[in-house]
């Protein structure tokens, strides 16, 4: 099996098994402001485990910028609640093998919003980030996620697909 099926194998079984215990929820509120603690509580159950993950990984590197930090734990809060995992399912194939699976796709109860959703998540992140008091250079951080435009973007860019 390829390495893509494997790394979306791998993906669904996290988002299957996504927890957050109270320990880490509560050490976040140690360095977010409020608002931006109440926009990841917000979050689905997943995005919320994907975005401690992907800090994880940033932490891991040595990164210690706060803005950075920030971007990577709310750089999904954009995907909102209505987004699953049929939905998730559908935009990565027609990343893979091409829009015809979205088109196909979108003709299904719920499809068309949920693709919309994630086509513009990046940029609904960054608006949702700025209304929580993210810093500019975090929400750019967000906005630019999937096209970075410098190396903490492409930093990002890498802890995301890692996990």
């Amino acid at each position: 099996m390829g390495g893509w099926w494997r790394s979306k194998i791998k993906r669904t079984w996290a988002y299957l098994r996504a927890r957050v215990s109270v320990a880490e929820r509560d050490e976040l509120a140690g360095w977010l402001e409020s608002r931006q603690l109440e926009l990841f509580d917000r979050m689905l159950v997943t995005d919320r485990r994907h975005g401690l993950d992907v800090l994880a990984e940033l932490r891991s590197g040595g990164v210690a910028d706060r803005d950075l930090l920030t971007a990577g734990l709310l750089h999904d809060c954009g995907k909102g609640t209505r987004v699953r995992l049929v939905h998730r399912v559908a935009w990565s194939l027609g990343q893979r093998y091409g829009d015809r699976i979205w088109r196909t796709s979108a003709h299904l109860p719920t499809f068309r919003t949920g693709l919309a959703t994630l086509r513009n998540h990046a940029a609904r992140s960054a608006e949702l980030a700025a209304e929580a008091g993210c810093s500019p250079r975090t929400v750019d951080l967000i906005r630019n996620q999937e096209a970075p435009t410098d190396d903490d973007g492409r930093l990002l860019l890498a802890a995301d697909e890692a996990h």
